[in-house]
């Protein structure tokens, strides 16, 4: 088989996969205590521990009953893309106002430390000043030693707020100082040898 030939093949299997989402198609189970509306374009999703709510294109029909919400492509261009995304954020709404979610966080160096101040989470991470981060609205935080632990219901919101934490100081390749995800590797720089 010549290069140009793999090149279709995989090109027409990729475009076959393209006409079907996996994701789409299972239907999201809505559990007991936990109600879901639809209406003008806006799904909202209330549960004991929050309520969320994600405007929705009309490129994606949603029909909501027998206690699960179908999602079916439009005629759209966009339909196909968004059917499956809007079935994932789904299952996330649904998980986050039952279960929550958790992202942890590990800090790594001599000196180094994070403190929780009202809304604020203070980090000293090797600068010459602290430096502040307002905690979003429906996300805490909880330091314990060199471990920060966030949780909230938002998916989105608080893998963003990770993000920014993470950002104040990425960790170094040499020694691994900084903040990290909690299971996160770190590849590692030989340093400079004296001569």
């Amino acid at each position: 088989m010549t290069k140009r030939s793999r090149r279709k093949l995989a090109v027409s299997n990729f475009s076959s996969f393209g006409n079907m989402s996996r994701l789409g198609k299972i239907p999201v189970v809505i559990p007991s205590g936990v109600e879901v509306t639809h209406v003008d374009g806006v799904l909202t999703v209330k549960g004991p521990k929050a309520t969320l709510a994600r405007p929705m294109k009309k490129d994606v029909n949603i029909k909501i009953e027998n206690g699960e919400i179908a999602f079916t492509p439009g005629d759209t261009p966009k339909a196909k893309a968004l059917w499956g995304t809007y079935a994932a954020h789904t299952r996330n709404m649904v998980t986050g106002v039952t279960e929550g979610f958790t992202k942890i966080l590990e800090i790594e160096g001599v000196g180094y430390r994070a403190a929780v101040e009202g809304n604020n989470i203070i980090l000293n991470v090797g600068f010459s000043h602290s430096v502040t981060l307002e905690i979003p609205e429906g996300i805490s935080a909880e330091v314990v030693k060199s471990v920060i632990t966030l949780t909230g219901s938002d998916r989105d919101a608080l893998g963003q707020f990770a993000a920014n934490v993470r950002k104040v100081k990425k960790p170094e390749p040499y020694k691994g100082k900084g903040i990290r995800y909690q299971g996160e590797y770190i590849i590692r720089k030989q340093g400079k040898k004296a001569v």
